[in-house]
């Protein structure tokens, strides 16, 4: 057990980041348990407390009486310096041990830029980063989240990786290892054969990979027979029963997301041809307004939080959601608990429901048009025309709202400058809708944020095929809509390029990265995400020795019978299904939502939530 000395965290930026101890955090007898598991976040204390994921898993696994579920963090670069100055290896929160010899570390890919990061934790862990150096006495390392969708790029890293959501397939997985473990776990394989058989869980070292003289791939073929030519992901089909905590930990210091969060669905209706979580998680999939009323009652009374964020991809699609409100203010209203709901629609906005939750503090509203003008909007499938966004803005004003953010994103398939140059269109009639209304019924001091991301192409998307704008290409375009933008009402954020090029790269690589990433860390790069740490020109470095050229990874456009990285694995949404949807986006053709007409993805193959709605 490390016991963290006064002088190392004093030394330190937010040392509670490392005390572990806070309110509902679970301590077990580590010799009373069978399986000792660190759930490990390739990012900060502050990043990881606020993901959901993390709290379902965390105390499903410590529900289990054979098993204690631990915190493991990257430590931040100076307790990282005062680590390695004193010897000390990377240790949970709840009982301060190395994970060096826990039983299983379990790590979520978020973001494409935490792989660093999770190379970097091993190394400080002193567990080899790669898999085929791991004989048994070192931990099982496995992966989920949704980045493991594509999970080539750090492959070679991972024992396995569960696909889908994880609430049933971990406590599978762990079942099997207890047994592993008590057959004196002789070979690893044999537990990796075992689980091989689960539904939902991939095994890359049981996938052997040959590629064409041109760099693309030529086969993903299984050599084992407990491999599946396909890995199928996993859904809760019951999401209403689906496992939720009935206790959250509540952090001594600040997190992002500091708040109880309720997560009132799975999935999306929309449709929306970028955005992989759209259909990655399909089918959309509810809980009973009921059900979510008894979970905040708890989580609120448990943790002491003053406020309470509806958790979903779009939360105005569902169904219940002013019954849910309502229920939610009567419980809220009075103890001064405030109710956020982020993710809303701009074409079923509604301001008195807005005005109803934001009796206790008023917050921004952010809408997200996408694309600036109707064209793009319907290559996108975002649905949602000009007046939508004209109407909706013009209700916030005349309800006492100033502040309104506009995102967008730059580099989207066919996008021309006059796109670019609608998107300042679009905020300056924003603006204008403002001032349209009498000075003595508009609330004082407008201000309106616009800020635009650059579109990553992503695997299990329309854009799958797409090639990525080059660094150049959307320094231009940003440079362009920057000139366009006339009004110092109006402000305009930026992501930036290079982060987006990286994303880019590993979002859609394949296996031949994993030993960019080695060598990268060996350069000491680390906390990619994190602008103060990025290290664009070590990356390069990296690349140019080992002779890859990242620009195979983004900057091409994929005919349709390539076989991509990422084509061994199921999600339930068909390749063809995205071909036509390709197809039509180059036509400019939109595709209704799930509820309005069933377009035939091939969710339906689930039999659950709106696949089955009547």
């Amino acid at each position: 057990m490390i016991t963290l000395k006064d002088k190392i965290l004093s030394n330190v930026s937010k040392p509670t980041r490392y005390t572990g101890g806070e309110l509902n955090a679970v301590l077990k007898n580590a010799g009373g348990v069978d399986v000792r598991f660190g759930f490990c976040f390739a990012d900060t204390y502050e990043i990881a407390m606020s993901h959901l994921g993390l709290k379902i898993l965390y105390h499903s696994l410590n529900n289990r009486p054979d098993t204690w579920c631990e915190r493991v963090f990257a430590p931040w670069t100076d307790m990282e310096d005062e680590m390695r100055a004193r010897g000390m290896k990377l240790f949970a929160l709840e009982s301060g041990d190395e994970i060096t010899h826990f039983d299983m570390l379990g790590f979520t890919l978020q973001y494409e830029l935490c792989y660093s990061n999770i190379v970097n934790m091993l190394n400080l862990a002193d567990i080899p980063p790669l898999a085929k150096d791991r004989g048994a006495e070192y931990p099982i390392i496995c992966g989920g989240g949704p980045c493991a969708y594509n999970a080539e790029p750090v492959a070679d890293f991972f024992d396995f990786f569960m696909m889908g959501e994880g609430e049933d397939v971990i406590n599978e997985v762990v079942d099997e290892y207890v047994k592993w473990k008590k057959s004196g776990k002789k070979d690893k394989r044999a537990y990796l054969e075992a689980i091989a058989e689960i539904e939902g869980v991939y095994v890359p070292s049981f996938y052997d990979v040959e590629y064409n003289a041109d760099n693309t791939i030529k086969s993903v073929t299984p050599n084992n027979p407990h491999a599946k030519p396909s890995v199928k992901k996993r859904i809760m089909r019951d999401f209403n029963a689906a496992y939720t905590p009935e206790t959250i930990i509540v952090p001594f210091g600040e997190v992002v997301h500091d708040r109880v969060m309720l997560e009132i669905m799975r999935g999306c209706l929309r449709g929306c041809r970028f955005c992989q979580a759209g259909y990655i998680y399909r089918p959309q999939r509810e809980r009973s307004p009921e059900r979510l009323l008894g979970i905040a009652g708890n989580l609120l009374s448990c943790s002491g939080y003053d406020e309470i964020s509806l958790s979903s991809l779009s939360s105005s699609d569902y169904s219940g959601l002013r019954e849910l409100t309502d229920g939610l203010l009567d419980m809220t209203e009075e103890k001064k608990i405030g109710l956020s709901l982020p993710s809303l629609r701009i074409d079923n906005f509604s301001l008195e429901l807005m005005e109803k939750v934001q009796k206790v503090r008023k917050t921004g509203i952010t809408f997200a048009p996408e694309a600036g003008t109707q064209r793009l909007r319907d290559v996108i499938n975002k649905n949602i025309t000009e007046e939508d966004i004209i109407t909706s803005t013009r209700m916030l004003f005349e309800g006492g709202w100033t502040g309104v953010k506009l995102y967008f994103m730059i580099g989207l398939p066919t996008e021309t400058d006059a796109d670019v140059e609608g998107i300042a269109e679009l905020a300056q009639k924003v603006l204008g809708v403002y001032f349209d209304i009498p000075k003595e019924e508009r609330a004082k001091n407008i201000n309106i944020t616009v800020s635009t991301s650059s579109f990553v192409p992503k695997p299990f998307t329309a854009f799958q095929w797409a090639a990525q704008n080059g660094r150049e290409e959307l320094i231009r375009k940003q440079d362009l809509l920057k000139s366009s933008i006339r009004s110092k009402r109006i402000r305009y954020n930026w992501h930036d390029n290079k982060t987006s090029f990286l994303e880019g790269v590993f979002a859609r690589g394949d296996r031949r990265l994993s030993k960019v990433i080695v060598r990268a860390v060996e350069k000491g790069c680390k906390f990619d995400g994190w602008g103060e740490h990025f290290r664009f020109d070590l990356w390069l470095e990296a690349f140019e020795e080992l002779g890859i050229d990242p620009g195979f990874y983004n900057l091409r456009e994929r005919s349709y019978d390539e076989i991509l990285p990422w084509d061994h694995i199921d999600i339930g949404v068909t390749k063809s299904f995205l071909m036509r949807e390709n197809e039509r986006a180059k036509a400019a053709e939109t595709t209704p939502h799930c509820r309005e007409k069933c377009s035939g993805c091939g969710a339906a193959s689930w039999k659950t939530g709106v696949c089955v709605e009547k």
